[in-house]
């Protein structure tokens, strides 16, 4: 950590060593020091992270969540199997790791929030205000998410799990054992009224009568009793979005319960969170592991991964394969919601965050794979229980996880074992990523008011209104009709906004503030320069790349439908107007900008673009030692940071000093 020196003896060590201040201030901060803060934050304002595993388990545990459990395996099988790796791996290299290296090292060289970060370039402010929007969405029905995983937690301490058969809930179509109307099918038979007819037994004529009836009132659609216990006891759903109905008690109890998790853990900011990272990071891998040990011991069980990592070349030639593998890329590593950048905020100046970024990138893509070995060996079982092929049994999403598994424990002995054990993972991945969510949240709005909220007490009292708000709002998520309000914001909440801002975001710092100039930052904190490829990723190939995956996910826009329920075209255009209302921000924020800077200094709008465009007299890090440390590394500075440079104040927001000693009385 480098130690505040006197600023004359400072001034005169950068004369003796010929600029290599940062040198000597950091022999100085070796020595002991009886004055020395017992802290080990280097920016004592703001604090960091206590140790470098805290972060790096936060950003694992925020990256690494729901998706990859039950989004990666199904889309793996449908796009190729063992195939889709390729270009998978392709993608983390062209999108993922890249993206991730800039949010990180961007985050870590200023120290500050996604909103005043924009100090870099105050027109693209907008983006900050974006990356703020999309993550109060996602924290509203994301834990919306984990509310129905405690739900599943507790009924599973039932002597009998509920979901285990047909209770009063249930409707004429639930049928508890499905491989018997399986086994009637493959034997060409038609299950009507709890019987197998066939043609050999009742005669043609009949048959044909029994044909008909069943076709008429849909009796073939026989439902499991996890289907029915999801949909008709823990939802009650409605018949659409257009039928909200009531709160469902329980629901609302739940997603109270799942605030007060988020609280507790953030309740002493990156100082508790960074401890709890520990569980909700190591938790899901020993509980995926205890899983996959169990399903090897499965009957079918080979089948299913088998299935599962089975290459099937010819697939690598459809486009849809690569756009699927690139947007499971891009959100699967969460970059552009704002997340790694307040993570990284928090980190010391010298951290490696290169490292960082490709260990979290790579752990992140390997937990996807291992997961889907462990759920196939499972949907393998399944398969083999009701004699279906596997692709019939397989799905992603919610169907996964609150139907299919919870009808596989059923079959097992000792199934509320592993109910308690597969959602306790579901929970833990879930508040991982909602911790790191929440954490954006709240430290945007202790950065853009830290006279309000900086102090301990009044950061808990913030914490605890945004966690209110959110539950209020989410409220609307516990009613009968909100699985369809929730899918309506995971379909447009963080799809194309994140996409667009991504590309904005890339754009100006590698465009606008300059690629090469922010391998100089990096350079600062590393110590080493990283190679120009960066340079040529963040302003070629991450834009087009992101470029591509917003027009893919344009082309295969389909209307929002849950089930067979398809919505109606007004659901759609409130979809669109929660994606607009991050994406506004970009171009509102810019204008905004332009008009005032025109009040005040009589500009022409070009003008005011100009001048926006260039980082302010703040921009820089947070502390002197790490802005002097900058100056020392060869390449171009922003043209205001020469004369910005506060060598007698600790803290860049503070300091009223520039490089000659002098009050710079434009700041008093």
């Amino acid at each position: 950590m480098f130690k505040p020196v006197d600023t004359l003896d400072t001034m005169d060590k950068r004369d003796a060593n010929n600029g290599a201040y940062y040198v000597a201030a950091n022999f100085e901060s070796q020595l002991p020091s009886p004055t020395k803060s017992k802290s080990s934050d280097e920016n004592t304002e703001r604090g960091n992270w206590s140790n470098k595993m805290d972060f790096v388990l936060s950003c694992l545990s925020y990256a690494v969540g729901l998706g990859n459990v039950w989004r990666f395996p199904y889309l793996c099988y449908r796009n190729g199997g063992g195939a889709f790796l390729i270009p998978f791996i392709v993608m983390l290299f062209i999108t993922g790791i890249p993206l991730v290296f800039l949010e990180l090292s961007f985050g870590q060289y200023a120290s500050e929030g996604v909103v005043s970060i924009w100090k870099v370039s105050p027109i693209f402010q907008g983006v900050g205000w974006a990356m703020f929007i999309v993550s109060v969405l996602i924290a509203m029905y994301y834990n919306m998410i984990i509310a129905w995983t405690l739900y599943y937690l507790f009924a599973s301490f039932a002597a009998e799990l509920p979901w285990s058969y047909c209770g009063d809930w249930s409707s004429p179509l639930c049928f508890e054992s499905r491989s018997m109307i399986t086994n009637c099918t493959t034997q060409n038979g038609t299950w009507y009224n709890s019987t197998c007819y066939t043609v050999e037994g009742v005669g043609q004529q009949m048959y044909n009568n029994i044909i008909n009836i069943t076709n008429h009132t849909k009796l073939l659609d026989n439902k499991s009793p996890s289907d029915e216990y999801f949909h008709n006891e823990v939802l009650d759903i409605s018949g659409g979005v257009h039928e909200m109905g009531k709160v469902r008690w329980q629901l609302a109890l739940c997603l109270l319960l799942a605030w007060v998790l988020v609280c507790i853990c953030l309740a002493k900011g990156i100082k508790t969170s960074g401890k709890a990272v520990y569980f909700t990071a190591f938790f899901p891998y020993v509980v995926l592991l205890i899983l996959l040990i169990r399903g090897l011991t499965l009957e079918g069980s080979a089948d299913g991964i088998l299935y599962y990592i089975t290459p099937k070349w010819e697939l690598l030639k459809s486009a849809k394969v690569w756009g699927d593998a690139a947007v499971q890329i891009f959100f699967s590593l969460s970059p552009c919601w704002g997340g790694l950048i307040t993570l990284a905020s928090y980190n010391k100046f010298n951290n490696n965050c290169l490292m960082d970024a490709i260990l979290v990138s790579v752990l992140d893509c390997l937990t996807s794979v291992f997961a889907g070995l462990v759920i196939f060996s499972i949907i393998g079982y399944m398969a083999h229980e009701l004699q279906q092929p596997i692709d019939k049994v397989a799905q992603d999403g919610a169907g996964l996880a609150f139907v299919v598994y919870p009808e596989v424990v059923t079959k097992l002995p000792i199934s509320q074992l592993w109910a308690v054990l597969f959602f306790a993972m579901l929970v833990t991945l879930g508040l991982g990523t909602q911790i790191a969510t929440v954490t954006t949240v709240h430290t945007t709005l202790k950065d853009q008011f830290p006279h309000l909220f900086r102090s301990a007490r009044t950061s808990v009292y913030l914490l605890f209104g945004i966690a209110f708000l959110c539950f209020i709002i989410g409220l609307a998520f516990c009613t009968q009709g909100g699985m369809y309000v929730l899918q309506l914001f995971d379909n447009y909440a963080a799809t194309y906004s994140l996409l667009c801002i991504g590309f904005v975001e890339c754009i100006a710092l590698a465009w606008v503030y300059g690629a090469d100039r922010f391998l100089g930052d990096i350079e600062s904190m590393l110590g080493r320069r990283p190679p120009n490829i960066w340079s040529y990723s963040w302003k070629f190939i991450a834009p087009i790349a992101l470029l591509v995956i917003l027009v893919f996910t344009w082309v295969d826009f389909k209307r929002t439908k849950y089930s067979d329920e398809v919505f109606p075209e007004w659901a759609d255009v409130v979809g669109w107007l929660i994606t607009l209302s991050s994406v506004l921000a970009i171009p509102t924020v810019a204008i905004y900008k332009v008009i005032q800077h025109q009040r005040h200094n009589d500009s022409s709008i070009i003008q005011s673009v100009k001048a926006l465009a260039k980082p302010t007299p703040e921009w820089g890090p947070a502390l002197k030692e790490h802005r002097a440390q900058r100056e020392t590394v060869p390449g171009s500075l922003p043209e205001t940071y020469e004369s910005q440079v506060p060598l007698t104040l600790g803290s860049k927001n503070s300091g009223l000093a520039n490089v000659n000693g002098q009050v710079d009385s434009s700041r008093c």
